[in-house]
């Protein structure tokens, strides 16, 4: 509780700030206070005297304890965790066989010791929903790109050619070369192809890209066609039609060891991008598979380890059942993926319009 002096003196270096030019906002936030409590304060039917008594609460019974919320500090510390969120460290630990409290519990806790920063320079994308291609599971629809990875000199570039399992969010295949080439994507595929052994698929894989020389070469549409894969592109001018393409390449820049000065040589960026490749599919937990690994999620291992995890989240519940108001969290996962989902306004759209024609 705030002392009346200390009030005074409060508002009179704020009208001071106020006075040399800053935002009475500004100078509010910077002494700790809100402008709606400025302006109380300030209100001269309100005594500054006349304050609220404080209520005496009692401890609620499914407060942690000290040692709990310390564990939760000590766990997001940790060198594993201190890089990750919550979404990330909860799933790492249901994988053992251990839960110390909730997901909302974990920010709380965080933002009670001030640690509850945003890691990382991104943002979180916007959804932009749109009608394409469906799996419901992997080596049904791949998504690949071409991206820039920075060289030794500023304007050289090595670029990197990078084919995802829409379904499972795996790297199947992935190369690095001098330069864009419809010849280098053509041998990638055929590569991939034999490694994931398509000839087995029950159904023809698509291939989606965008309008890129390379994705429309000559070399790439003939090896398409030999292997019986159904080419997909983009709607022009459209640029989140190959959005999972996109987000991949996001990730990897905004990786805390991608290196910004550059690559000395292309085999050392073959053997940087080795490294990423074996961490993406084997490590990486991803966020848009309930937090599984890729390759976890390829191999048909999902459904196992998402039982586990609910398992030990009944099991918090049975021990501590005063600290949970509802169910547990759900650990079930879509079976069907979609490329760019369509909302129901662009069906009643699409339909309206064939039926027009």
């Amino acid at each position: 509780m705030i002392s009346t002096p200390d009030r005074k003196r409060a508002i009179s270096l704020i009208d001071e700030a106020v006075e040399a030019g800053a935002r009475l906002k500004m100078a509010c936030r910077t002494m700790g206070i809100t402008k709606k409590t400025y302006k109380r304060w300030t209100d001269q039917r309100t005594p500054l005297d006349d304050r609220r008594p404080e209520a005496d609460r009692p401890s609620p019974a499914n407060k942690l304890t000290e040692e709990e919320e310390q564990k939760i500090i000590a766990t997001m510390n940790s060198d594993e965790f201190k890089s990750s969120s919550p979404h990330y460290v909860i799933p790492t630990l249901l994988d053992r066989g251990i839960y110390i409290a909730s997901e909302s519990t974990y920010y709380r806790v965080l933002k009670k010791h001030k640690q509850q920063n945003h890691r990382g320079r991104s943002k979180k994308p916007e959804n932009k929903p749109l009608a394409t291609h469906s799996a419901d599971g992997p080596n049904q629809v791949w998504m690949w790109d071409i991206s820039w990875l920075p060289g030794p000199v500023k304007g050289l570039f090595f670029y990197l050619y990078l084919v995802t399992d829409l379904f499972s969010r795996k790297i199947v295949a992935w190369e690095v070369h001098l330069e864009e080439s419809s010849e280098h994507a053509a041998r990638m595929i055929r590569r991939a192809s034999l490694k994931e052994n398509l000839a087995l698929n029950r159904k023809p894989l698509v291939l989606h890209s965008d309008n890129g020389s390379p994705m429309k070469g000559a070399a790439l549409l003939d090896t398409l066609q030999r292997l019986g894969i159904v080419p997909s592109r983009s709607r022009p001018r459209v640029s989140n039609d190959n959005a999972y393409a996109e987000a991949i390449f996001r990730t990897i820049k905004y990786r805390p060891n991608y290196p910004f000065k550059g690559f000395a040589t292309l085999s050392d960026a073959r053997t940087w991008c080795q490294d990423l490749v074996t961490w993406y599919n084997h490590t990486h937990k991803h966020s848009g598979i309930k937090y599984l690994t890729p390759h976890q999620r390829h191999e048909g291992l999902g459904k196992e380890i998402l039982a586990k995890r609910d398992a030990v989240y009944i099991a918090a519940k049975a021990a501590h059942p005063e600290r949970w108001s509802g169910g547990t969290r759900d650990w079930s996962i879509e079976e069907t993926v979609y490329l760019n989902p369509v909302n129901q306004t662009e069906i009643d759209d699409s339909t309206e319009n064939s039926s027009a024609g």
